[in-house]
């Protein structure tokens, strides 16, 4: 596994570097050659030092003997984890598009971009500038240095935070706090890298969902037996009748409340649709349905009539007790399906 930890200034990424090391047993890779940092571009000779020295805080550390690896070339980097990628590394070195193109391809790979606070990590960094006897740069002169280093075009670090799989934002005020944020989140777990059966069916359920019309919500199925998709579905006025965003469903588009007017609605349900679609021949012992909202308690019983074993859904709805009594005694297990937390994760 390889973790890359891109973000802003003193947004704390080698903080979380050092913790990966420390308590998680990764091995730190580093480029001979440093990526530009933006804030060494300001012209005043003493802001280039106070950079300069504050990079050098990076000191080389002997860790059970071994000291961290230091590669030439994001690709020596790339080629020398792919031979080891059962080992833990993390790396803050990513600085371009280009390269990072080149390391989402591995399934090994995690982006993790950082954030915080501008006004925090202004005082992280004078902080680290009092600790050298450096006079730090006021608010205005950091702002204009964290501007040009996330947004310069071309090579601004927000061209990879922007397609970072774990954004953190990091308003942490301690590094004790950091820590027992970062243990609870386990940033190490291997299910961010590949998804496991269920995680991947949820996700083809989500993806399915952003195909439904329905104004009320939106929600979509797939319906899975041998890890094998049978069919998909999701929410929306019948065949040849207009779209519910378009006027077709006169119920959900005066907006009434949940389990008002329910027999007047012409939207079928993500799981009807993906019932339908496969037809009791296909479905047979042993399907499994994925839903990203659980099933209603007319979804419910028309699961229950096919034969459907198992249900797996992600967001509870107002009929979840009723819902779970009939699937218990129609001998169907129900469970909700709670993946790592990816996107943006407040530590």
């Amino acid at each position: 596994m390889l973790i890359g930890l891109c973000g802003a200034i003193c947004a704390g990424k080698h903080a979380i570097a050092e913790y990966l090391i420390q308590h998680e047993g990764f091995q730190l890779l580093e480029l001979a050659t440093k990526p530009t940092q933006r804030i060494t571009d300001e012209p005043d000779d003493d802001l280039r030092l106070q950079a300069s020295e504050i990079r050098k805080n990076r000191d080389r550390k002997d860790r059970d003997g071994q000291s961290e690896l230091v590669l030439d070339t994001p690709e020596d980097l790339l080629d020398f984890v792919t031979k080891r990628w059962q080992e833990k590394w993390v790396t803050t070195d990513i600085a371009d598009g280009s390269t990072l193109d080149r390391f989402l391809l591995r399934p090994f790979f995690l982006l993790v971009s950082v954030d915080a606070p501008v006004s925090l990590r202004w005082k992280r960094f004078s902080d680290r500038c009092w600790r050298r006897q450096l006079d730090p740069p006021d608010l205005e002169k950091f702002v204009l240095w964290n501007d040009r280093h996330l947004y310069e075009k071309d090579i601004g670090r927000v061209y990879l935070t922007d397609r970072a799989q774990v954004r953190l934002f990091n308003s942490s005020s301690s590094l004790e706090d950091l820590h027992r944020a970062l243990k609870t989140l386990d940033l190490a777990d291997e299910q961010r890298l590949r998804p496991n059966w269920d995680q991947y069916f949820m996700q083809l359920a989500s993806l399915a969902a952003q195909r439904s019309n329905c104004m009320k919500r939106r929600v979509g199925c797939v319906l899975v037996r041998e890890r094998r998709v049978i069919s998909t579905g999701y929410n929306g006025t019948p065949r040849h009748l207009p779209n519910c965003n378009e006027g077709g469903c006169p119920r959900c588009n005066r907006g009434d409340g949940g389990g008002v007017g329910l027999s007047t609605c012409l939207c079928l349900h993500a799981e009807e649709n993906a019932l339908l679609e496969a037809g009791r021949e296909r479905i047979r012992e042993g399907a499994i349905l994925y839903c990203d909202t659980c099933p209603c308690l007319t979804c419910t019983v028309k699961i229950t009539q096919v034969g459907i074993s198992e249900v797996v859904y992600s967001q509870g709805y107002n009929m979840d007790s009723e819902s779970a009594a009939i699937l218990e005694a129609a001998g169907v297990n129900l469970r909700q399906f709670s993946p790592p937390s990816n996107g943006l994760i407040y530590l």
